[in-house]
């Protein structure tokens, strides 16, 4: 599974416009999320998925690594390009919404 840190993330973030999942509960998201990110909580990954657009590549982040990486696994089972943030939000540093 492809990891990035968080703070390698935010790095890019700054320049890039990236696709981040964030696999979060919908009341963890509202408390506070990457501005950019979609809501798509791990409990809903296996229909809602069929949302996600299968040329992108995407970032899936939660609060620690945990159900993101089960989510990768998930998702890269169902052929998308996907890239775990180990540390989660508890490592993300910059702009929340």
């Amino acid at each position: 599974m492809k990891t990035i840190s968080a703070a390698d993330l935010e790095q890019q973030y700054q320049s890039e416009q990236l696709a981040i999942v964030d696999v979060r509960e919908r009341h963890e998201f509202q408390a506070g999320h990457i501005p950019t990110a979609a809501n798509l909580p791990l409990s809903e990954l296996e229909t809602g998925y069929k949302k996600l657009e299968p040329q992108y590549k995407y970032y899936i982040i939660c609060q620690a690594g945990a159900r993101s990486a089960a989510a990768c696994q998930f998702l890269a089972m169902q052929g998308f390009d996907v890239t775990n943030v180990s540390g989660g939000m508890n490592a993300w540093s910059g702009e929340i919404k």
